[in-house]
């Protein structure tokens, strides 16, 4: 119940600012760098020999380059981590329309749904706090997800699973998560597509993209989404808007400045706050219809964000690169809710009580980046280098109005939940308020550069300088810390023969908590190591990747769970180890068939080597095909399986077996313009809790589908 009550706001933000680094390049750095080829996507002209390339337009699961671990556009065999991409073909074939969508396809992730509007995110054992946009830090504002995000504004999504203090954040060892948004093409195209679905669902969305002028030098990108939908569970529904805008402007031959604008709503109606109790007075674990929901028929929650950003980039020839940009974000949060807590009675109405409160948050984003990227000569050889520094800022103030029943904010809910109909008379919640009033900033300079020691063996190794500070109130603790941590980077791959890559990296891991011990304290940062081994194998012409990763992480002094203590969130710190296995296939298998099929195995364990954080499943495996039968016929099919997970409530096991997901769809390309596809989603109607992060839960949607018409011009 605690940790539900208590709307806390994780220390999200990650970045930092920077000086004059540039200056700091040697002269060295500009000698000559190989002639860079060109390649074409949809219009998306890439003359950087190493340079991220678009994935839309393209029919491959497999990734291209990527900034997302060093800031250096890196192969996957480059990089000395695991990292998987989401690419746009993938997110189109599966119908993959939100984050939580694609996030569950993606390998070693699991997607925490603890709320139908707030979602958690793990890997390795651990949360998930890192966050990208475009290779640059941008971490969820409340330390979760709140509300749907739509993946329409995205050409794809990365993953890097490790730690990756270098760039993002503070290292923490789960994994990077980078959102890389759509750019504007200089070539006209035009899409546009409608989805009818299960439970009333409706879908329009739209994208166009082209050159503004004659010679193309400005360019532009608008991509819209609306959607409605009811929905499986009772009283439930949701309303999604999304309209993003980009625009390149080409200053100069070598100069161009981009801008962008986003704004994002999401609309619950009667949505979960909490979910359902696990277990009932007789020790048994509950077993409701996966319909119920806790919600009162008056119940919302709005979320909407807005987001600017503007970034200039310079190529000063020969391979060196600057970025420089701004980033405003807004977030707010307003709803009315209503929580059930207790332990029911079998066949009784009683143990259940309602908890209704109106709530508030409204968080601000300021963030500033610059980052330099290129090649160097030493001693004879060719080498890589980037250096740059962030600054962000965060301002967040949050309300909270409660309810008083005869000096109490409890009520009986009066009712079983197994036909509660959510009626639930609605108070005016004005009569005690709580809140927050905090501020976030972060400032770093970081630095990294990747060694040729020889043509087979290449050594990356860099460092960053990051201050981190806090001050205000969290519903009365103290939300207040400052530190000063460098944190160390070492990376190295072994071209073993063209096809095969071995690496090894290994990483420090610190991030300061503002979890309060039972003295009222914060808990000391956590402090640890990262370590990670692997081979990579590029095949079939290079259409096919193959990774084997084994990696151990320890973290010291983690906030355990949380225990209510005299109006507040109690924690103690804890120490865990998180060791494991991941293999992971992905491109082209055979003419006509895309496969991603990952399978993960994690070990988590305290300090005395008990199992520990039991609501992650240790073992997960992800399959996903697309066979195209013909020139205007493919099929799709994806199996999602997860080991058992279990949690201990006031001495009473709640438990989820293992289970499998199967997902089925096709598609049909009537001619160059018109497409029709179809998907359903759990075909075997299994029945399942979507998470046991909390000590409350609610079940994942059963057998449901969709049909789209997309056209595209």
């Amino acid at each position: 119940m605690s940790a539900i009550l208590l709307r806390r706001v994780a220390a999200a933000p990650s970045l930092l600012v920077l000086s004059g680094l540039i200056t700091a390049i040697p002269a060295t750095a500009w000698a000559q760098s190989p002639e860079p080829a060109v390649d074409s996507v949809q219009g998306v002209s890439v003359t950087a020999r190493k340079e991220e390339a678009p994935t839309e337009g393209r029919a491959s699961y497999r990734a291209g380059r990527s900034r997302t671990a060093t800031g250096l556009a890196l192969t996957p065999r480059e990089t000395p981590q695991a990292i998987s991409t989401i690419t746009r073909s993938q997110l189109d074939d599966f119908g993959l329309g939100t984050v939580n969508d694609a996030l569950a396809f993606a390998p070693g992730v699991t997607v925490e749904r603890v709320e139908t509007d707030r979602t958690y995110y793990s890997a390795r054992g651990f949360d998930i706090d890192n966050f990208q946009l475009d290779g640059i830090g941008l971490p969820f504002t409340n330390g979760a997800q709140w509300g749907e995000v739509d993946t329409i504004v995205y050409d794809r999504i990365d993953v890097l699973r490790g730690a990756n203090g270098l760039l993002t954040g503070t290292g923490l060892p789960s994994a990077t998560i980078n959102f890389v948004r759509k750019k504007p093409t200089s070539a006209f195209q035009a899409s546009g597509g409608l989805t009818l679905g299960s439970w009333n669902k409706v879908r329009l969305e739209g994208d166009v993209s082209g050159a503004l002028n004659a010679d193309g030098s400005v360019r532009g990108r608008l991509v819209g989404a609306a959607q409605d939908s009811d929905s499986y569970l009772d009283r439930h529904g949701k309303r999604l808007y999304t309209l993003y805008g980009a625009v390149d402007i080409d200053l100069s031959r070598h100069t161009t400045l981009s801008l962008g604008w986003l704004e994002r709503e999401s609309r619950a109606r009667s949505p979960f706050w909490g979910a359902l109790p696990m277990n009932d007075t007789n020790g048994t674990q509950t077993d409701y219809d996966v319909s119920t929901n806790t919600a009162a028929d008056w119940t919302w929650w709005n979320n909407k964000e807005r987001r600017l950003t503007a970034e200039l980039s310079h190529d000063f020839g020969q391979g060196w690169q600057l970025r420089t940009g701004l980033t405003h974000r807004s977030n707010k949060s307003d709803s009315e809710l209503l929580y059930v807590f207790g332990t029911p009675v079998q066949g009784s109405a009683a143990g259940l009580y309602g908890y209704p409160s109106a709530f508030r948050g409204d968080y601000t984003q300021d963030l500033l980046h610059v980052q330099a990227s290129g090649p160097f000569s030493l001693a004879g050889r060719q080498h890589e280098a980037v250096v740059g520094a962030n600054w962000a800022k965060e301002d967040a103030t949050e309300q909270s109005g409660y309810a008083s029943y005869a000096g109490s904010r409890f009520t009986d809910l009066g009712a079983m939940l197994d036909n509660w109909d959510g009626r639930f008379a609605k108070p005016a919640m004005d009569a005690s308020f709580a809140g927050s009033s905090f501020d976030l900033e972060r400032q770093g300079v970081y630095g990294a550069a990747r060694f040729s020691l020889s043509d087979a063996v290449k050594l990356i190794t860099g460092a960053q300088l990051l201050h981190i500070r806090s001050s205000g109130l969290s519903y009365g603790v103290p939300h207040v810390y400052d530190a000063t941590r460098l944190t160390p980077y070492l990376g190295a791959v072994w071209t073993l023969t063209p096809a095969l890559s071995a690496y090894a990296s290994h990483t420090q891991i610190y991030k300061p908590q503002t979890e309060v011990n039972a003295d009222g304290k914060p808990l000391a940062p956590v402090r640890g190591t990262n370590a990670e081994v692997g081979l990579k194998a590029d095949l079939l012409d290079r259409k096919l990747s193959l990774l084997a990763a084994v990696f151990r992480t320890r973290q010291d002094g983690l906030a355990g769970d949380a225990t209510w203590v005299e109006g507040r969130n109690v924690y103690s710190a804890t120490d865990a180890r998180s060791q494991g296995i991941e293999l992971e296939a992905t491109g082209r298998v055979a003419e006509g068939v895309e496969l991603s099929a990952s399978l993960t195995h994690t070990d988590i364990e305290d300090a005395d080597g008990q199992d520990t954080r039991t609501f992650l499943p240790r073992d997960t495996a992800r399959v996903s095909v697309r066979y195209a039968a013909t020139g205007r016929l493919s099929t799709t099919a994806a199996l999602r399986w997860q080991s058992a997970i279990y949690r201990d409530i006031g001495g009473v096991r709640a438990t989820q077996d293992s289970h499998a997901l199967l997902d089925v769809g096709a598609s049909y390309q009537i001619d160059k313009h018109w497409k029709v596809s179809a998907q359903i989603r759990n075909l075997t109607d299994q029945k399942y809790i979507n998470s046991l992060y909390w000590d409350q839960a609610f079940y994942g949607a059963p057998r449901h589908g969709q049909v789209s018409v997309n056209w595209t011009y």
